[in-house]
């Protein structure tokens, strides 16, 4: 379903995973804003991209697996005031990265994260969700070779993938530099983790010692949180 934001439209007709809250979030909170260069793995609609584009005067490669979600890309990327400063590349992560030569300052992502369960009857929208298209293991290796020496890289993730991922790290020397726990409401527990990644194989705080914060999308009456309007406030239009 096609989404307005603020400065941007997104069409995402052709994507097996629409706009929604998980990708504005990475998007407004990754820590960006003096990146140079950005990829954005796994662009779909180019949702992240437009926003890095909007937060920061970055470079910004999307790169994008779907021949159709490429095609929103494209089309919403041209549509946007940003279009001389994104590229879109339609291809396989695991088969472009090999021989890129490029190191960037940011990397976004909102990967595939469900091991197993019940995949989806469209096979675009399984591929989004399920790590058998994009396993953790070749993602952070992905990120690894392609992460500039003081760059971050963001995702987000559910909390059942949270306790497989967080244990990779130490095996491809990354460590974790900022978390954040999303709850729908103060009351519930969370359900999805942002979470920024550097180079660092002897990280002097663990992955349980990292100040975690804690972000509740909506307050106990079921309006906006203020700290979702704050982070938020940029893009969506009724706030």
């Amino acid at each position: 379903m096609p989404f307005t934001f603020k400065q941007f439209h997104v069409d995402d007709s052709h994507c097996g995973m629409p706009v929604s809250t998980d990708g504005v979030l990475l998007g407004a909170w990754a820590p960006l804003t003096q990146a140079k260069t950005i990829l954005d793995i796994g662009a779909g609609s180019g949702l992240l991209s437009l926003m890095a584009a909007q937060r920061s005067g970055a470079a910004i490669q999307a790169l994008e697996i779907d021949p159709l979600a490429a095609q929103d890309c494209q089309h919403n990327i041209t549509q946007s005031p940003w279009g001389d400063r994104i590229t879109l590349t339609q291809a396989d992560l695991l088969k472009w990265y090999p021989g890129v030569q490029t190191k960037f300052d940011h990397i976004l992502c909102n990967p595939p994260y469900f091991d197993n369960g019940p995949q989806s009857q469209c096979s675009k929208r399984a591929q989004a969700r399920h790590t058998d298209s994009l396993a953790f293991e070749d993602l952070l290796g992905a990120i690894k070779q392609l992460l500039g020496p003081q760059g971050k890289a963001s995702l987000i993730l559910p909390n059942a993938s949270l306790g497989r991922f967080l244990p990779l790290l130490a095996q491809f020397e990354l460590r974790l530099n900022a978390r954040v726990d999303i709850t729908t409401v103060p009351s519930k527990t969370p359900q999805r983790h942002l979470l920024c990644l550097s180079h660092g194989a002897s990280n002097a705080k663990s992955s349980e010692q990292i100040e975690t914060e804690h972000l509740s999308i909506r307050d106990a009456s079921g309006a906006y949180s203020e700290a979702m309007v704050a982070l938020t406030q940029a893009f969506y239009l009724k706030l």
